[in-house]
C-alpha cells in the first residue's frame, strides 16, 4: 500500500531549525580546552556556516535553473526556494579549509563536528519528506509516496535519511576506535559524493547539462574533494597533527 502525505511547507522549517539547534548546542569543541583555539575553531565555523549558505543557494540555481549559464525569470521565486545540501558541504569545507591558514589554525579537523553533522543534515530531511521537495521519481513499488500530483514517487528522502544516520552511526564508531582521526568528514564527504551520485538517479531532478543532473557532476566533485583530503590527512599530515594525535584522543559522547 502506498503511503499519502499532505505538502505541508509549513513544517519544513520545524525539523530544519530543530537540525540547527542541534548543531548549535551540541558541546563538539569541548575538547578544546585552549581558549585562543576556541575561540579560532568558533570563527572558522562562522565562516564556514556563512560559506554554507551561500553555496547552498548559488549551486541550488546552478542544479534547478542551470544558472549562470542559462537566464533566471523570476528572481522572487528564486529567494524563497530550496537550497543544496551538496553547495553547503562543498563550500562549507572550502571557507573553512581558506580560513584555517589566514587564522593560523593549526588544529586538525574536528571528528566531533564529523559525526554530528550528518545526524542534522537527517533530521533536515524530514522536513523535505513533508514539503514534498527533493522527492523522487515515479514509482510502482510498495514504498511509493504519494503527493499533490497523486503519483507514487520513490520516498528518496527517506534513503538520505538512512544513509546520513548510517553515517553519523559509523563516525562515532570510527572515533571511538581512533580510526582516521583529522579524517571523518573527509571519508563522510566521499562517501555521501558517491550515495548521492546514485541517488539521483530516482529523484527528480533536471537533466540540463547532458545526460547526468547538475547535482550528479557536483557529487562527483564532492567525492574528489573528500578524497584529495583523505589522502592528504591521512597519508601527509602535518607535525603539529602528529604532536596533537600523539596526546590521548578525547572521548566521542
Amino acid at each position: 500500500m502506498h503511503t499519502s502525505l499532505p505538502d505541508i511547507y509549513p513544517l519544513y522549517v520545524i525539523p530544519i531549525l530543530v537540525a540547527l539547534l542541534l548543531g548549535l548546542l551540541f558541546p563538539v569543541a569541548r575538547h578544546i580546552t585552549d581558549a585562543s583555539q576556541r575561540r579560532q575553531y568558533y570563527l572558522i565555523q562562522v565562516i564556514m556556516l556563512i560559506s554554507a549558505i551561500v553555496g547552498a543557494k548559488l549551486v541550488f540555481l546552478f542544479g534547478e535553473y542551470g544558472w549562470p549559464i542559462r537566464t533566471v525569470d523570476n528572481w522572487l521565486e528564486v529567494l524563497y526556494s530550496g537550497r543544496s545540501i551538496v553547495g553547503a558541504l562543498i563550500f562549507g569545507l572550502l571557507g573553512a579549509e581558506l580560513a584555517k591558514p589566514l587564522l593560523n589554525y593549526s588544529l586538525p579537523p574536528n571528528d566531533r563536528f564529523a559525526a554530528l553533522l550528518p545526524f542534522t543534515i537527517a533530521i533536515g530531511r524530514v522536513g523535505c519528506l513533508l514539503s514534498g521537495c527533493c522527492r523522487g521519481v515515479p514509482t510502482d513499488g510498495p514504498l511509493g509516496i504519494h503527493y499533490s500530483d497523486g503519483i507514487a514517487r520513490h520516498p528518496a528522502q527517506v534513503y538520505e535519511m538512512i544513509f546520513h544516520l548510517m553515517a553519523g552511526i559509523a563516525a562515532i564508531l570510527l572515533i571511538r576506535q581512533q580510526r582516521f582521526r583529522g579524517s571523518v568528514f573527509s571519508l563522510y564527504l566521499l562517501s555521501y559524493g558517491v550515495f548521492r551520485f546514485l541517488s539521483e538517479f530516482i529523484r527528480e531532478t533536471p537533466r540540463i547539462f547532458g545526460p547526468l543532473s547538475s547535482y550528479q557532476w557536483l557529487s562527483l566533485f564532492m567525492a574528489g574533494l573528500g578524497a584529495g583530503f583523505l589522502v592528504k590527512r591521512t597519508c601527509f599530515p602535518s607535525e603539529k597533527w602528529k604532536a596533537y594525535f600523539a596526546d590521548p584522543p578525547p572521548s566521542a559522547a
